[in-house]
C-alpha cells in the first residue's frame, strides 16, 4: 500500500493528537487504538526472542500479522520459536527473506561480511527486507523498551516513522524487566530456549554470543565492535 502525501499528513496529525494520551495508556490500550485506527493495515514485528508482543496483539486483534525477518543466519532455536508462535497463537506469521541468499551474498561480497562490515550485512538482510515487509501497512509495532539500553531510554510509545511514512508503535516501551517477567509467568508466554542458555538478547548467530557475568542484556550483540543497533529502529 502506497500512502500519499495527504494520507501521511493525516497520519502525522493523528500521532501528534494521540501521543500524550497514549503515553499513559497500557500496552493493550495502545494496541487496541492501533486496531481501531488501522483495521488490518497494521502489523507486529518480532525477533522471536519471546512471544510477549505477538500474544498482546493477538488478544486485541486475533489473526494480526506478525512479521519475522529470516536473515539466513538465525539460530535453529529462533526458527523453532517462529514455528511455535505460528502454531500456538492466533496470529499470521509473515516470514520475509532478503533479496540474496547467504550463498549469493558470499559470492558477491565475500564470506563473513557480518565480520567485515556488519552495517552492510544488516542493511541487506534486515533493513531492506523490513522496508518491503511494511509496504502494505499504515502502522507497525515493535517490542522496543526503554529498559533495553541507554540508546533506547527515550523510546516513545507512539511516533511518526518518517523514514517509512507510517506510524510506529512501541506498546511495551515503558515496561520494566520485572513487568516483562511477570507477564511471561502469568500468561505462559513462549520463550526462545536461548534465553535460558546464557543469551540476553538474540540476533543472528554469527553476531550474538552468551553474556559474561555482570553484562547487560544486549552486551552479547556485535561484541567487540561499536555497533549497538541493526538499523531497523533508526
Amino acid at each position: 500500500m502506497t500512502v500519499d502525501t495527504d494520507q501521511q499528513g493525516a497520519l502525522r496529525d493523528l500521532v501528534e493528537r494521540s501521543a500524550a494520551e497514549l503515553e499513559a495508556a497500557s500496552a493493550t490500550e495502545i494496541l487496541r487504538w492501533a486496531a481501531d485506527q488501522f483495521g488490518s493495515q497494521w502489523c507486529v514485528t518480532s525477533s522471536m526472542a519471546d512471544a510477549v508482543l505477538p500474544h498482546l496483539a493477538s488478544s486485541v486483534q486475533p489473526g494480526v500479522d506478525v512479521v519475522f525477518l529470516d536473515t539466513g543466519y538465525h539460530f535453529a532455536e529462533t526458527i523453532g520459536m517462529r514455528d511455535a508462535v505460528s502454531a500456538v497463537l492466533p496470529v499470521s506469521v509473515k516470514t520475509i527473506l532478503p533479496l540474496r541468499t547467504v550463498a549469493e551474498q558470499d559470492a558477491e561480497y565475500g564470506e563473513k561480511l557480518h565480520d567485515r562490515d556488519p552495517n552492510l550485512c544488516c542493511a541487506m538482510r534486515k533493513v531492506e527486507p523490513l522496508e518491503r515487509a511494511l509496504r502494505p501497512y499504515r502502522a507497525w509495532a515493535s517490542g522496543l523498551r526503554r529498559a533495553d539500553s541507554p540508546e533506547r531510554a527515550d523510546t516513545p510509545v507512539v511516533s511518526w516513522d518518517a523514514k517509512r511514512g507510517m506510524v510506529k508503535l512501541n506498546p511495551i516501551a515503558t515496561w520494566s524487566d520485572e513487568q516483562v517477567e511477570r507477564y511471561i509467568a502469568d500468561n505462559g508466554i513462549l520463550l526462545n530456549p536461548l534465553l535460558s542458555d546464557g543469551y540476553g538478547s538474540i540476533g543472528c548467530g554469527p553476531c550474538t554470543r552468551r553474556l559474561m557475568p555482570g553484562e547487560d542484556a544486549r552486551a552479547g550483540r556485535w561484541a567487540g565492535t561499536n555497533k549497538t543497533e541493526c538499523g531497523l529502529h533508526l
